[in-house]
């Protein structure tokens, strides 16, 4: 089953029961490993915590994921879209990156930790309580869990419990965390049924210094809560690409992808070095076509009226270390070293994490391409002072003048710099999604131009943010 590492992306369709309709043969083999049929409910667990969360937000997610086989770790990198046809009204499933490994046996407590990620990952509401379970931290992502953060600001200083209806718990609040972990509620203001996981925090599971609260629903959002966010675009022009064109074209293209990459690697037969080069270029530039669709769905949910972000504690350290961390790979095969700089003490920000990685990947992926081989790309994440907090990206690259650092975060433009990788990449989008995430968040991205009368150094991009309370740490 090696075979499957060199497969650039696998695709499966599910309709609005979650069963998947149709698969390629990877995600076919994975979900019938699972337990499932073809067609039948889709049976890898994280795949399927996935597909019902995109599905009832009616919003693209994408995220790494590992499921086990019954033999062998599957983990890749999935990307789950929404179809908007009434017939269907599943979602497309694309797996990229797959990568099997020999599976060892794991702890109680491993398989504990990795429930607890795939909750995590799937949760609509998330708060962080105190050890007496009192909330100190909420966000939620779904229009009709906001009665809970209302209850709370109506109410503060309360256990979480008070601001939910616990089903078959009669018992006065709060319970010992045991008991509750695993119940069902409900919220004010949500026809939908909740699950309620806590999550102790602290080396002491007998009295843990705090809680993670996670609140989950397998139930779509109500049909007037669905797809808010991409129904409301504002011009008819990413309307069309973002919501028709983007799904109709993923097909071919991973298909494209796939094919190319099975030709590189000479699955297929024996092949000259030329061809197998020349069928390089081509699943290289798939790659570059489905990153351009990523992009202008990225576009749309940016610039629908009313876009808003989610506010929760953001270790800027940390963000750069996942980062790197996903482009590892993209930096070695161009012998390119990361460092990451970091204050004494925790840089901590007031953003939505998945928004500021996204941020950190587009900077770090743009100073990677830009860079030449054999060089060093910085991040750095301090403190700034007077409430906020920063982290920039440095290249060693040919830099950004004065005149192209007035037009570089605008849409589609893509005067920068000339790629030392060899190829023009990139939609245009990527700076200009950037700058609008980190506005939406209450912060703003630059690029830092050397005092005049400096040379240009390569280029560095600095995220700024608002600090954290130091209070609610």
């Amino acid at each position: 089953m090696n075979r499957q590492q060199s497969i650039a992306a696998a695709r499966g369709l599910t309709d609005a029961s979650d069963r998947l309709l149709s698969a390629d043969e990877p995600l076919a083999e994975l979900h019938e490993a699972c337990g499932g049929t073809l067609p039948g409910t889709l049976a890898i667990p994280e795949l399927l915590a996935l597909v019902r969360r995109a599905r009832g937000l009616g919003l693209r997610i994408a995220r790494e994921f590992s499921a086990f086989d019954g033999e062998e770790l599957v983990s890749g990198f999935a990307r789950i879209q929404p179809i908007d046809d009434d017939e269907i009204g599943g979602c497309e499933v694309i797996v990229e990156n797959w990568h099997r490994a020999v599976h060892s046996e794991t702890t109680s407590h491993e398989d504990a930790q990795r429930i607890d990620e795939v909750d995590r990952a799937t949760a609509e509401v998330r708060a962080r309580l105190d050890a007496r379970q009192q909330v100190q931290l909420v966000s939620v992502c779904v229009p009709d869990a906001v009665s809970f953060i209302d209850a709370i600001e109506a109410q503060p200083g309360c256990a979480w419990s008070d601001y939910v209806e616990l089903q078959g718990i009669s018992h006065q609040q709060p319970l010992h965390w045991r008991l509750l972990d695993g119940a069902s509620a409900t919220i004010p203001g949500s026809s939908r049924n909740w699950r309620v996981r806590l999550i102790p925090l602290g080396p002491n599971g007998a009295a843990p210094r705090g809680f993670e609260l996670l609140l989950l629903s397998n139930e779509p959002l109500p049909a007037e809560g669905k797809g808010t966010e991409p129904a409301q675009v504002g011009g008819a022009h990413s309307r069309i690409i973002g919501s028709a064109l983007t799904p109709v074209l993923r097909q071919p293209i991973a298909r494209i992808i796939a094919n190319a990459e099975t030709i590189r690697t000479r699955l297929a037969g024996p092949l000259r070095d030329e061809y197998s080069e020349y069928a390089g270029n081509i699943a290289a530039a798939g790659q570059h076509l489905s990153g351009m669709l990523d992009d202008l769905a990225d576009l749309e949910v940016v610039e629908a009226p009313g876009f808003s972000t989610a506010s929760e504690r953001v270790d800027l350290a940390d963000v750069a270390r996942r980062a790197t961390g996903i482009l590892g790979v993209r930096a070695r095969d161009r012998k390119i070293d990361f460092v990451i700089e970091e204050s004494d003490d925790p840089v901590i920000a007031t953003a939505e994490f998945r928004r500021v990685l996204q941020i950190f990947i587009n900077l770090i992926g743009n100073a990677i391409a830009y860079s030449p081989e054999g060089s060093t790309v910085t991040v750095t994440a301090q403190i700034e002072g007077e409430g906020l907090v920063s982290a920039s990206v440095s290249d060693e690259g040919p830099g950004v003048d004065a005149g192209q650092a007035e037009k570089i975060f605008d849409k589609f433009e893509r005067l920068g710099r000339d790629s030392d990788g060899g190829n023009d990449t990139g939609s245009g989008l990527g700076l200009y999604i950037s700058r609008k995430l980190a506005l939406a968040m209450g912060g703003d991205l630059e690029i830092v131009q050397p005092d005049e009368g400096e040379a240009i150094a390569g280029a560095q991009f600095k995220l700024t943010l608002a600090a954290a309370d130091s209070s609610n740490s």
